[in-house]
């Protein structure tokens, strides 16, 4: 049975090739196995290689628009299904609600801020499905080693660590997400009692 699968990327049309040949494959991958992509619903960067990759393998793939970027006619019309959300924030909750699995690919500051947030609530037990970085050629190498100093400081535990997985081929998102167990809701329980914190 397909699943429904989140992804955060980058808007830019500037990239190089190979982060444009890479999303396109996950598409096509995700597509194949009868997945459905859900994303940021912008014909811009990785956004837009997703919605014509996917299309283009007969697969489904909805996006999330705020209404001011409608506006502006960055909405791309290839999508399976268009949802407007009224804002930033609505859109967030709007792409990550019912989904099976997160991934996050290359991006800038707003595919940061949608990952961080969604490690903040698997890790207090409201998102308990896998979330899979995608370290393609190293791009999330900074942040991962970010991640590693957050650890030796004891501002979280180590164990938290296990709230994401990293994979280094596109080949691998699909299986990873596959292979990574639902987490029990009750983490919030386990925070609570853990010396460590998660802001």
């Amino acid at each position: 049975m397909g699943k429904r699968i989140c992804v955060y990327c980058c808007s830019s049309n500037r990239i190089a090739p190979k982060y444009i040949e890479a999303a396109a494959q996950f598409a096509r991958l995700a597509a194949l196995q009868g997945h459905t992509l859900v994303c940021g619903g912008t014909s811009k960067g990785l956004m837009g290689v997703l919605a014509g990759a996917t299309v283009e393998a007969g697969g489904t793939i909805e996006g999330v628009v705020p209404e001011f970027m409608v506006q502006y006619g960055w909405d791309d019309k290839r999508l399976t299904h268009l949802k407007v959300a009224e804002n930033m924030r609505e859109r967030k909750h709007l792409m990550m609600k019912d989904a099976d699995a997160i991934v996050a690919l290359p991006g800038a500051v707003g595919t940061l801020e949608e990952l961080a947030e969604a490690i903040s609530l698997k890790r207090l037990g409201q998102f308990c499905n896998p979330i899979i970085i995608f370290n393609q050629d190293g791009f999330y190498d900074s942040l991962l080693l970010f991640f590693d100093d957050m650890v030796r400081e004891r501002m979280m535990g180590a164990d938290q660590c296990q709230v994401w997985k990293v994979v280094t081929r596109v080949e691998d998102i699909l299986p990873a997400i596959d292979a990574e167990p639902t987490w029990a809701p009750d983490m919030l329980h386990y925070h609570d009692s853990n010396e460590y914190g998660n802001q």
